[in-house]
C-alpha cells in the first residue's frame, strides 16, 4: 500500500515533500475540492532516495550544500550533508519530531519551540516547514479562484484558507498545470494577507514513468536578497529502505 505525502511548504523536507507530482487532465473546470484532492494524491510514494544540492543565495553571497537523503512515507526522513563545510551534519525526522546531529559538538539535539521558526542551514526553509505531515485537504478549505498562465503554461489557480488558527501559513495560493498536473508555483501568506514565501517549479524529469520535479526555487520574502534552489539527482522511488537508516544510532554514527 502506498503512503501519501502532502505537497506544501510546510511539508517540504528539503526536496522530499514536493516529489512525484502527477497529472491533472481537465477539459472543464474541476471543483476546488476535487483539484485539491488530486494535488494530495499526486504526492504518493512509499520511499525515496536521492542526492541533491541546496544552493543558497543571500545578500550577494552563494553557498552550495550537498546532501544524501532518504524518506519513507510521510513520517521518516534522514538527511546527511557531505559538502566540506557541513560534512557530517545530519537530520532525522520521526513523525513530528526533528533531530539534528552536529559533528562540531558531537551531540544530538531536538529542534523544538521557537527554534522551529529559524532558518535551516541558512536557507529559505525553516525547520517548521519540514515537520508538517497532514494532507492539504485536511488542513485547508479550497476555492477555485480561476485560471491563468504561469511561465507560458495554462494553470488552475486555487486559494486555500487554513481550517485551524495554528497553521504557520493561514493562506496559500497554488498554480496547477491544467495538462500535466505539475504544481507550478505556490505562495504562502500570513493572516494579514502579507506574502511570506514563494515556491517555483523550474524543471521536471520523467523518472520510472512518473513526472518528477528535480529543480525548484524557494524564496523567504522576509529575508531580503535571499533565495534557495533545490536540485535533485539520482532519485530512486519505491525501493525498500532499512529501518536502521531512520534510527538515532545512524544519526550519532
Amino acid at each position: 500500500m502506498k503512503t501519501k505525502v502532502t505537497a506544501s511548504a510546510a511539508s517540504v523536507w528539503l526536496a522530499v515533500a514536493l516529489l512525484s507530482v502527477g497529472r491533472v487532465y481537465a477539459q472543464t473546470a474541476p471543483s476546488a475540492e476535487e483539484l485539491l484532492r488530486r494535488v494530495d494524491e499526486n504526492e504518493i510514494f512509499t520511499t525515496i532516495q536521492y542526492e541533491g544540492d541546496m544552493i543558497i543565495e543571500y545578500q550577494n553571497r552563494r553557498y552550495v550544500k550537498t546532501m544524501r537523503a532518504w524518506a519513507r512515507g510521510d513520517a521518516d526522513s534522514f538527511i546527511e550533508f557531505v559538502n566540506p563545510e557541513d560534512y557530517g551534519t545530519k537530520y532525522l525526522k520521526k513523525g513530528a519530531r526533528l533531530y539534528v546531529y552536529s559533528p562540531d559538538i558531537e551531540e544530538v539535539m531536538l529542534i523544538s519551540g521557537h527554534m522551529l521558526k529559524e532558518s535551516m542551514m541558512g536557507s529559505d526553509l525553516s525547520y517548521e516547514d519540514t515537520i508538517e505531515n497532514e494532507k492539504l485537504s485536511a488542513r485547508y478549505t479550497p476555492v477555485l479562484s480561476g485560471s491563468g498562465v504561469w511561465n507560458g503554461r495554462d494553470a488552475w489557480i486555487l486559494d486555500l484558507t487554513a481550517k485551524k488558527k495554528t497553521e504557520s501559513y493561514p493562506k496559500q495560493k497554488l498554480w496547477i498545470d491544467k495538462e500535466s498536473g505539475d504544481l507550478l508555483r505556490y505562495e504562502l501568506y500570513a493572516l494579514s494577507g502579507a506574502k511570506l514565501k514563494e515556491f517555483t517549479l523550474l524543471r521536471v524529469q520523467v523518472i520510472e514513468g512518473r513526472r518528477f520535479p528535480v529543480e525548484y526555487e524557494m524564496r523567504d520574502l522576509l529575508r531580503k536578497g535571499s533565495k534557495t534552489t533545490f536540485i535533485i539527482r539520482n532519485a530512486v522511488l519505491d525501493r525498500p529502505i532499512p529501518d536502521s537508516i531512520f534510527s538515532q544510532r545512524n544519526l550519532e554514527r
